[in-house]
């Protein structure tokens, strides 16, 4: 069955036949001297407004409390927006840092090709960088650095990507040359094609972490899964497959979410949680009706309680190091960290904020497009935003990990903090 509306038409707009381009460039000097034309008034772009005001300040304080809430973070200004980041697979390990895959797509105003980028990354290790390092992170650094990337569990070297088009791409990341995004320079080509979608599918997209299946979710309100298992070691250069194509059609908008190798589920702009069952067939298993009482944008299948599923308006993941921790994102740049036991837990201290929430990372100054957790690395996590309406740049990468004096038992946390408060004395009645 389909729903009655389209999932890009759900608020009453339009569907235009090219999707917008959010990438933009760099602005010159000129341009940034110019006034703009706002709410029909001449505004100098010179004066901040008073959200702008209010965001420098919040930026402000957190940069000051940055050694003492971290344990590590690292950032990067990017010349194009990227929509997209995840960790690929750790590559090697040394003393104190270890080297580890990352995925970025790079999403330009059209003068040069979009791109994947694959970098390899050196993720600090727990308790090592100091506090002087932390807190003079580089904030004009620039990366010369698709709109989803995921990558195949059991084979780190196959990634999936959703774009602006109908279509699925996967890519063997070993046997793809490396292209520099230069004007004039040929596309990639993929080594595999999924079909199956009529419309574009551009942000649902998930692998199975037991076997090769990937899905994917559009604006023809289709729920699409494919098998690779036929391609993932014998992929040819610009083929087509529709693969194992089992078309799951219903209100679920574009927005899916995997845990077992042909059971998902799938949320959408009519506010519904559906999960299915490939192997019964395209109808629902279950149906959730108004889960929200707004859009559904994400959802999450916990990787440790097969019971419990996340959906939000936003930006959402489960942490892989604990059961009951998620992060969740959204267009104020705040990062939230949350942990449901805290939930009735909460002490007098903590009454003022949220339920569960117990950690804010506040290093990005515009919206959070995305982030990811690292299996490899606990409570390490990369995080994109979209700066393209406050800064001349993309937008800005960020790797950190919190201090573990903040996720820890508060017993074994004030245990600590008195040994070193009795090692601090000791040495300071020393001659």
């Amino acid at each position: 069955m389909e729903s009655d509306e389209a999932e890009a038409a759900a608020s009453g707009g339009t569907v235009t036949p090219v999707p917008k381009k959010r990438g933009r460039k760099p602005k010159s000097k000129d341009d940034s001297e110019a006034q703009t034309q706002s709410g029909g008034k001449v505004k100098e772009s010179g004066k901040k407004t008073k959200q702008e005001q209010s965001v420098e300040e919040t930026y402000s304080q957190w940069k000051g409390l940055v050694p003492i809430l971290y344990d590590w973070l690292a950032n990067h200004n990017l010349v194009w927006l990227s929509l997209s980041c995840r960790w690929g697979p750790q590559l090697d390990q040394a003393t104190y840092k270890n080297r580890q895959r990352l995925y970025l797509s790079e999403q330009t105003d059209g003068s040069v090709p979009n791109t994947l980028v694959i970098a390899n990354c050196e993720v600090v290790k727990p308790r090592v960088a100091a506090a002087e390092h932390i807190s003079q992170f580089n904030e004009e650094a620039r990366s010369p650095f698709v709109k989803k990337i995921r990558e195949l569990p059991q084979n780190s070297k196959i990634v999936a990507t959703h774009t602006d088009t109908p279509d699925v791409l996967i890519w063997d990341v070993e046997t793809q040359p490396n292209r520099h995004a230069v004007l004039g320079v040929a596309n990639s080509l993929p080594d595999l094609i999924l079909t199956g979608h009529q419309d574009n599918a551009e942000f649902a997209l998930a692998m199975c972490p037991t076997e090769p299946f990937v899905l994917s979710g559009g604006k023809d309100k289709l729920v699409v899964l494919w098998s690779i298992q036929d391609h993932i070691t014998t992929v040819g250069t610009d083929s087509k497959s529709s693969g194992s194509i089992i078309k799951q059609t219903g209100e679920s908008g574009d927005k899916t979410g995997v845990l077992l190798a042909q059971e998902f589920c799938s949320v959408g702009d009519d506010s519904c949680l559906i999960l299915w069952d490939a192997r019964t067939g395209t109808t629902p298993v279950t149906k959730v009706e108004k889960a929200h009482d707004a859009d559904l944008h994400c959802v999450d299948w916990n990787p440790h309680d097969d019971n419990l599923i996340l959906t939000g308006s936003a930006d959402n993941t489960w942490s892989p190091d604990k059961a009951s921790v998620f992060g969740s994102s959204a267009e104020d740049g705040l990062l939230n960290i949350w942990d449901y036991d805290r939930v009735s837990k909460m002490s007098d201290r903590a009454a003022k904020n949220p339920a569960g929430l117990f950690f804010q990372h506040a290093g990005h100054r515009d919206k959070v497009v995305d982030f990811h957790w690292n299996a490899a690395d606990p409570w390490t996590i990369v995080s994109v935003s979209d700066d393209c309406e406050t800064t001349a740049g993309g937008g800005t990468l960020q790797i950190w990990r919190m201090s573990d004096l903040i996720y820890r038992p508060e017993e074994e946390v004030l245990t600590e903090l008195e040994k070193f408060k009795s090692h601090v004395m000791t040495c300071a009645s020393k001659p």
